[in-house]
């Protein structure tokens, strides 16, 4: 159904009269009877009787009316969904509870009248993710590009916007746990849990377990974070990382410590990645917000792998 002429009809229907609904309409009286008369051809009926004073509604013309409105409606909601600026920015911030997602918060606290669809693509690998980005799906991830060499795929552009300062996560009757903050070389003699890593992570804790002689186990199955958060809790010898960003939350009698790693830091970079020919306004927006908050981790006070530099 031509939707200009359903547009037509109802002026005509609230205005009665064909020339007031052109005026309205900014189209001549003929153009405005003739879209109405096409869709009167087209339904079979007729939806106006033209009388002397203008136009009225025929029965045919009465039982249209409601579904006329109904259908302008779902044409703008369907326009709004797919408009940039009027549909909601997508972003994946891979879970829900590390820096990206903290980071995304602090941008809509900010600006609370955007609308936001804040999507967690906890499983997928970063190739899976990239192209999320390039086919339109979402508008953003965060990814490191460890194995792209910091090189986003044709079409899409990269920034580094989040370096994530590395804590110690201790239960309290840990070695490690009464101190105020820990050097890589004290944590040299203790084991790193960090069951489950996948992707980029792997090859993170890696590099970082042969920069400083850690020990750090990515084995054995995953049962979920509070399992994970009460056997480090009940340990006296295990103990995790967690970024800065990191935002994990347990019960007061676990007693964890979160304990920062000092001199140097160790730093988890990400980069934001977006399709460069993506004109939604709310995306520049969150773009500038991250390149304004961001601070790059100076070498002096901070470790970073050699291909994030």
């Amino acid at each position: 159904m031509d939707l200009v002429a359903v547009r037509t009809f109802l002026a005509v229907a609230d205005a009665g009269q064909f020339q007031a609904a052109a005026d309205e309409l900014d189209v001549t009286q003929q153009a405005a009877s003739r879209r109405v008369a096409n869709l009167e051809r087209e339904l079979g009926v007729q939806l106006f009787v033209r009388t002397a004073r203008g136009a009225r509604l025929t029965v045919d013309g009465q039982a249209l009316l409601p579904h006329a409105r109904e259908l302008l409606r779902a044409a703008e909601r369907a326009s709004a969904a797919v408009t940039p600026g009027r549909r909601a920015l997508r972003v994946d911030v891979v879970s829900r509870r590390v820096a990206p997602s903290t980071v995304l918060r602090a941008f809509y606290q900010e600006h609370p009248d955007i609308e936001l669809d804040v999507v967690a693509l906890t499983n997928a690998d970063t190739p899976s993710a990239l192209a999320e980005v390039s086919g339109g799906a979402v508008d953003a991830t965060f990814r490191s590009l460890r194995d792209f060499g910091l090189r986003a795929p044709a079409g899409l552009r990269s920034a580094r916007v989040i370096d994530d300062r590395h804590e110690v996560l201790v239960g309290p009757r840990h070695p490690l746990a009464d101190l105020p903050a820990v050097t890589p070389a004290e944590l040299a003699g203790h084991p790193i849990w960090m069951p489950g890593m996948t992707d980029e992570p792997i090859g993170y804790y890696e590099d970082l377990a042969k920069a400083f002689g850690l020990t750090i186990d990515m084995t054995g199955p995953v049962f979920g974070i509070e399992t994970r958060l009460a056997e480090i809790a009940a340990s006296p010898r295990l103990a995790t990382f967690i970024g800065e960003g990191t935002r994990y939350l347990w019960p007061e009698s676990y007693d964890l410590r979160r304990i920062p790693v000092v001199s140097p830091a160790l730093v988890y970079p990400l980069r934001v990645v977006w399709r460069a020919d993506n004109p939604h306004p709310v995306l520049a927006s969150f773009l500038d917000y991250l390149h304004a908050r961001h601070q790059a981790t100076s070498d002096a006070d901070a470790w970073v792998p050699d291909w994030a530099r």
